[in-house]
């Protein structure tokens, strides 16, 4: 888990600084508001962001653009991108023209990066953007490019108060209500990288709602009542939040807000409609194909100044499209498509907001968006997502039978609400919701104009509110965590309510009824739960777990230590969590007979990083042996291993089965797992003699693979990594290949840097062999029969960068129809089509190598005549069909691809998933892999 954030400066002994300063980092545009509170005490303005609006001319807008662009090498001459307040030339900008540019040259602009700052299915702290940039760029993290973009407004506003900057005055800084814990982590740590730590966070639709109390602060109470239920909709470019505010009469009679609901995070906004169009254009152009990629991007960025045409109040009946050409047509080449106002309302206005009932459910579909990466919202249509908001919440009313909260009154907010087709049409619906039982329901409209601006002025507003000015909306936690305590007697997960929806930033919840036990020195798991629909259960409750209203998060790690792992046992804690300041979650156990105290931490790489995945599988009840052969079984072991051997390593397999009396592809995961921890118990018995090393190496790695998917996996690859730092006892080839295979079988639970550690001595050795069989020269460290296991292991790195990869493909391209690399001919067709795979096992996407790249792999396999069946395997692979224009190579090619797999007689799925794409079955899987996994387990 991140360090926890200090108390911010607004709090503590210093002076109030001058300005109060908001800022919304949004995910189209960013702004700035603040208060001056000695020129014009309680007075908002918004701060004109000076910007990059063309080569070497810059000038002050309203909005900043949330977009980065990197230059290309003489692209522009040196001060084109130089900004008044630099004393350098800059190779990169951001704003506006950033932006505008960047729809010329769609591979070197990123935008978006508010959308994967809360993606968790990439590492978000990695340099992975653009998505599918240019070759020559420096790709960045979404945490840096939000860093750039508030360096940015930190060093414009400096060059306006030199005297006042900005790291030195109060800063609100604005965030999706749904953003989870780690989004909301890395927000702030984006704020430090660019030089503000002063900031506390809000939430963005009470922004808007603080934005709204500043307009009317004459006559808001006037315009709402007591009673009143508020919908905030909030829908910029990359996200929809839904959040209810009830209006209650306080105890001194006056009027207050209670923010009692909040949205959970939804990838859908703008963005996708500017996909959808683009889609339904692409169609028209190319009569069912598909663009280029480079084309592709292009066109999405000309179809959303389309969308902001055709949907404006003054709409021309139809509008023409350009795509300009590319490469050797550039004269005469470009393509054009013209669209009516009627098909934009068809696919826009009908496919976002279509009508229905309240109670239609969420389309089940899967997202046909896969180019750009993110994990846009499976259903588009933002009316059904209201409408199963407002049911799911319910609860916040007090008629018992209601079936969903009817808001009185609607709060607009976000770009998406700058088209009053598009705000008239959610109007209609919510009022054809709720009509049928009262015809007199009219849903009653706020006014909130200059929507660009409205959530950077509520932030502004709110740290006046923190400063005791103003309208204070009472907002709790909004969500409900639990930790998981086993099951009941119907083996349903049951959890323990540990933080409760009306949790305060800063309070601490003791949990003093109930005892937790657990044990030195060996690693304690707890599930952790959270659920933005049940906002009443209370702190301590136990609950039993309903995956419709309650969904799990990376569960909470802690190992305490002890001297030595035999020294384990049990200690007796109570727990107590807190809220911190920006959102997060600190868990503590105490110790109940002395005074130590232990930090529960979240498991966060699970979202922050790929190479960690979150347990969500319940393998370890599966096939839990009975003690007695255990027993037997840790004596086998023991025998082997332990102080006073007596067996010989040699047999040791063959004995293992006998007395389990099942073969040991047959051992459940939970004894694989036992007979790895004894393995470590009994470490030092491997460097008895290079026969005990070597059934070691082979029995631990094939105990532990794939090294994740059952709960605390992550920790005993690290216990592995830390016996063995890749390194042997006994430096013979047996036992050098056997920790080859063992770091293949386990390469999916290992770092990136772990990856980096094992593959440089064997990249350095293999580059030998590659040179001293094309050119004759050098020496080589093994043979060719040597290296077998260390390509299939470079394969199975699938957290290496792409560069890296590259050069082994290339190695392995070079070798293949070599007469003395016939002995690693297959491991070398094996590892080529794990390195050029569309799909990669357990990596991310952004270190998949690019389909040019894959195409020529695919050229070399058909060319060279010494078939290998592992060919098919690797072909199918490098050819299989994702639906990612980027990954996928083009449909000529796939083509090509399943004929050669036809002609070879390949399994007939391997064609089909080459054509139409699909799932591997159980048998293509493990070739995949390597080998047969445990049994329960998947990839």
């Amino acid at each position: 888990m991140a360090k926890h954030q200090e108390e911010p400066a607004l709090l503590d002994e210093e002076a109030p600084s001058r300005y109060v300063v908001g800022i919304d980092l949004g995910t189209t545009n960013s702004a700035v508001a603040f208060v001056d509170t000695e020129a014009a005490p309680g007075q908002l303005q918004s701060f004109s962001i000076p910007q990059i609006v063309a080569s070497q001319q810059v000038e002050a807008r309203s909005t900043l653009p949330s977009f980065h662009y990197e230059a290309a090498k003489s692209e522009f001459t040196t001060d084109a991108l130089k900004l008044p307040w630099s004393k350098r030339d800059e190779t990169y900008c951001v704003g506006m023209f950033a932006r505008d540019h960047g729809v010329t040259v769609p591979s070197r602009v990123i935008n978006s990066a508010k959308s994967w700052l809360s993606h968790t299915g990439v590492d978000r702290t990695a340099a992975l953007l653009p998505w599918h940039g240019a070759s020559d760029l420096e790709k960045l993290s979404p945490l840096t490019v939000s860093a750039r973009l508030l360096a940015h407004v930190r060093a414009a506003w400096n060059a306006a108060h030199p005297d006042y900057p900005l790291e030195r005055q109060d800063i609100v800084l604005t965030l999706p209500a749904s953003f989870d814990e780690i989004a909301r982590e890395l927000t702030v740590a984006a704020a430090a990288e660019a030089g503000l730590k002063r900031v506390v966070l809000i939430e963005e639709p009470q922004a808007a709602f603080y934005a709204w109390l500043d307009k009317h602060k004459e006559n808001w109470e006037s315009l709402v009542s007591p009673g009143q239920t508020i919908l905030v909709c909030d829908i910029g470019g990359g996200t929809s939040d839904f959040t209810l505010i009830r209006v209650r009469q306080g105890e001194d009679g006056k009027v207050q807000f209670h923010r009692v609901a909040v949205g959970e995070h939804l990838i859908l906004g703008g963005d996708n409609l500017d996909l959808t169009l683009a889609t339904y254009l692409e169609q028209k152009l190319t009569g069912g194909g598909k663009l280029s990629p480079a084309e592709w991007s292009t066109l999405v960025r000309r179809s959303r100044v389309a969308k902001e045409e055709m949907l404006g109040d003054n709409a021309p009946a139809e509008m023409t499209i350009n795509l300009p050409a590319s490469g050797s047509k550039l004269i005469g080449g470009g393509r054009q498509v013209t669209i009516t106002k009627e098909e934009v309302e068809q696919v826009l206005v009908d496919g976002f907001l279509p009508g229905g009932a309240i109670e239609t459910p969420l389309e089940k579909r899967s997202s046909g968006f896969q180019e750009f990466g993110l994990p846009f919202a499976n259903d588009p249509a933002i009316t059904r997502h209201l409408s199963a908001f407002l049911r799911s919440h319910r609860h916040v009313l007090d008629e018992e039978d209601a079936t969903a909260v009817r808001p009185d009154v609607v709060l607009f907010n976000g770009g998406f609400f700058e088209s009053t087709r598009l705000r008239g049409k959610l109007i209609e619906e919510i009022n054809a919701w709720f009509r049928p039982a009262d015809p007199q329901y009219d849903l009653q409209i706020l006014d909130n104009d200059q929507l660009d601006l409205a959530v950077a002025r509520g932030a502004a507003y709110y740290g006046l509110v923190r400063r005791g000015e103003g309208v204070r909306i009472a907002a709790n936690l909004a969500r409900t965590y639990y930790i998981g305590v086993g099951q009941d007697d119907q083996g349903r997960p049951q959890a323990l309510c540990i933080l409760p929806a009306t949790t305060q930033p800063g309070e601490e919840i003791d949990l003093q009824e109930r005892t937790f036990r657990l044990r030195i020195s060996e690693p304690v798991e707890f599930p952790l739960f959270v659920s933005s629909i049940r906002l009443i259960d209370k702190a301590g409750e136990i609950v039993t777990v309903d995956q419709e209203q309650i969904r799990s998060l990376p569960p909470i790690r802690t190992v305490l230590r002890a001297k030595r792992r035999s020294e384990a046992t049990e200690v007796a804690v109570k727990l107590h969590a807190r809220l911190t300041e920006i959102g997060t979650i600190e868990l503590w156990c105490d110790e109940q007979e002395s005074d130590r105290k232990w930090r529960l931490q979240f498991d966060v790489r699970s979202a922050t990083q790929t190479d960690v995945a979150a347990h969500v599988s319940n393998r370890e009840a599966e096939g839990v042996l009975d003690e007695e052969i255990w027993s037997a079984l840790q004596s086998n072991l023991t025998a082997t291993f332990g102080d006073a051997p007596t067996h010989k390593p040699q047999k040791l397999l063959y004995t293992l089965e006998a007395t389990s009396e099942m073969p040991r592809d047959q051992w459940p995961a939970s004894l694989l797992r036992r007979i790895w921890g004894e393995l470590l118990d009994l470490e030092p018995g491997r460097r008895r003699s290079s026969s005990h090393e070597i059934r070691w190496l082979n029995l631990a790695g094939f105990a532990l693979r794939p090294g994740y998917g059952l709960a605390l996996d992550d920790w005993r690859v690290s216990e592995t990594w830390k016996a063995l730092q890749g390194k042997v006892a006994h430096n013979d080839a047996n036992c050098r290949t056997q920790s080859w295979i063992l770091w293949r079988r386990i390469a999916g639970g290992l770092s990136r840097g772990q990856q980096q550690a094992v593959a440089q001595p064997l990249i350095l050795a293999l580059k030998a062999l590659h040179r001293r069989i094309m050119t004759g020269q050098g020496t080589a460290t093994f043979t060719p029969s040597e290296s077998l296991e260390a390509w299939r292991l470079l394969g199975s790195l699938e957290l290496l960068d792409v560069p890296t990869k590259i050069e082994i493909g290339g190695w392995i391209v070079d070798l293949l129809g070599k007469p003395k690399m016939a002995s690693a001919r297959s491991a070398m067709a094996w590892a080529l089509g794990r390195l050029g795979s569309r799909t990669p096992v357990y990596g991310p996407l952004n270190l998949v190598v690019s389909a040019d790249r894959a195409a020529d792999w695919l050229s070399a396999l058909y060319r060279d005549a010494q078939r290998d069946p592992m060919d098919l395997l690797a072909v199918m692979q490098i050819a299989r069909r994702t639906d990612d224009r980027y990954r996928d190579l083009s449909e000529g090619e796939r083509g090509e691809a399943a004929r050669w797999l036809e002609g070879e007689n390949a399994p007939v799925h391997f064609a089909r998933i080459v054509r139409e794409g699909g799932a591997l079955d159980t048998e293509e899987r493990d070739q995949v892999f390597g080998e047969a996994l445990p049994i329960g387990l998947t990839l």
